[in-house]
């Protein structure tokens, strides 16, 4: 039982709120009557509430995000029409902005909007005495990293074993990108290092060896990112693993220096270049240089092991087609492991909406809020550019298919693999649930009668990549030798997937 309940859902069981975390690291004396529930989105409503109210709670906290907003305005309604005796107050970044509208932010009791480390546990003293607010805003006052308490040692040793840890060192981010809530803070503030360090410290000694860190410009303070990364130099060993985001134009020699010694396995870079397009980046005020960013990109690739995670936007205000495949065709050439490419979505509050009047910018209503067509996309190819990316994904980013890949991808990788995209989903109907022995058939139909690719040539690479996935390779592609797969997989990660 538990005076207090802070709750969320995650978009999976793998994924530990690190926002919850915070706010139960910073209950004082209320944290022993405070108890943290986590749920996953794939759960029925009515059976995470029947869980909450089973803890009898006075007070429920919910983080509300934009993959769970959906489920979490059921959740609430749920709440309040069996315990309308029970406060809710929501709070998290998808009913921080724009809430006037949103039916959750109704129904709930009270809203923090923004950062609300010590926020709510100062609203929850007040209605465990008894004191009612008239408003339901209740906005936090500002807070520096300094007076708010670091809550890794909230992990537990089950989520330290088997779910992503994610850690930050600093807060915010100084630039302006108008797709990202953070434009509307513009600034940074680090977690004062000793502090942070000796909490990793300890989290490496309980045996975490997975860090996900969540600051959106990790590189851009060297006093802070050298030392971080040297610290977890010092405490190399196999299964050790780093995530990090990246300013992609920003790599210093003496974090070249560092970044070198890292071996195979042990680094993974998310670097968001978004769009090479210099007008496309003014508009949406984004400062980029794109040719240091194609270049330290080409550096990192030639130079280290770090496993290259890289973002592209489909849809941004002023972009067509043909100026984002020559930006795909630009990055595809400087080789990083994966290219994630995401359809453009207007966050509440995200300043990217005061464009949607010039280029004509239709949005989806709902969560997540992903954007239909433009003035230079229309819907019908934005639905097109979306299989794209879900079948980029599933060929090319799993790292499944390298032998055949370039074969996909000759001379004109954009234009080449949305031909091969069209024609999939004509076939199939479907851009899930394509079983990899099918897709191994597909890929060899297309590249053989689409694609004017030699039979030979297909089936070599095919069948490389068979054998290394631990697949039979279909009859059909396999020709008369009936050649399959001569030894299972060994169930690699897929970021070894994609180690030559």
């Amino acid at each position: 039982m538990a005076d207090i309940i802070l709750t969320t859902l995650n978009a999976r069981y793998i994924h530990a709120s690190l926002g919850l975390r915070y706010l139960l690291a910073n209950m004082g004396e209320l944290q022993k009557a405070t108890r943290l529930l986590e749920f996953t989105i794939n759960q029925r409503p009515a059976d995470i509430v029947e869980s909450l109210l089973a803890e009898q709670p006075r007070i429920i906290g919910l983080g509300v995000y934009v993959w769970n907003a959906r489920e979490s305005a059921e959740v609430v309604a749920l709440l309040k029409r069996i315990r309308p005796d029970v406060l809710v107050v929501v709070g998290g970044p998808e009913v921080s902005y724009e809430y006037d509208e949103q039916a959750i932010v109704a129904t709930a009791d009270y809203l923090i909007p923004g950062q609300a480390d010590l926020a709510f546990g100062q609203l929850c003293r007040r209605l465990l005495a008894g004191e009612r607010p008239v408003q339901k805003l209740q906005p936090p006052a500002p807070v520096s990293p300094d007076q708010i308490r670091l809550p890794y040692q909230l992990y537990s040793d089950t989520d330290i074993a088997h779910r992503v840890l994610y850690v930050e060192a600093s807060r915010g981010c100084p630039f302006r990108c108008e797709f990202c809530l953070s434009a509307l803070d513009k600034t940074l503030h680090p977690f004062e290092l000793a502090r942070f360090l000796e909490a990793m410290a300890q989290l490496f000694e309980r045996g975490a060896r997975q860090f996900k860190f969540v600051d959106r410009t990790f590189n851009l303070k060297l006093e802070h990112a050298i030392p971080i990364l040297e610290f977890f130099l010092q405490r190399l060993e196999p299964g050790l693993f780093l995530h990090f985001e990246l300013i992609p134009d920003h790599l210093p020699e003496r974090l070249k220096h560092v970044i070198e010694k890292f071996p195979a396995g042990s680094l993974q870079f998310e670097i968001g270049v978004q769009s090479f397009d210099p007008a496309v980046q003014t508009l949406i005020s984004r400062r980029q240089d794109n040719d240091k960013s194609a270049a330290n990109l080409r550096w990192l690739r030639e130079n280290t092991e770090a496993h290259l995670h890289t973002d592209l936007i489909i849809g941004l205000p002023g972009e067509d087609m043909a100026g984002f495949g020559q930006g795909f065709d630009r990055l595809v050439a400087l080789g990083p492991h994966e290219i994630q490419l995401g359809v453009l979505k207007r966050l509440r509050g995200a300043p990217v909406g005061r464009h949607s009047t010039q280029y004509d910018m239709r949005f989806n209503p709902f969560p997540p809020y992903n954007v239909l067509s433009t003035d230079r996309i229309g819907f019908h190819d934005m639905q097109r550019l979306a299989r794209f990316a879900r079948y980029w994904d599933l060929v090319a980013n799993t790292g499944r298919f390298q032998a055949t890949l370039p074969l996909l991808l000759e001379r004109s990788p954009f234009a080449r693999f949305l031909a091969f995209s069209d024609w999939l989903y004509r076939e199939t109907g479907q851009t899930h649930r394509i079983k990899l022995e099918r897709l191994f058939g597909l890929l060899g139909h297309w590249l053989t009668q689409q694609a004017d690719c030699a039979q030979e040539t297909a089936t070599a690479a095919l069948a490389a990549d068979a054998d290394k996935a631990g697949v039979k390779l279909p009859s059909q592609v396999a020709g008369s030798s009936g050649r399959t797969a001569t030894r299972p997989g060994d169930g690699a990660a897929r970021q070894k997937r994609h180690l030559h």
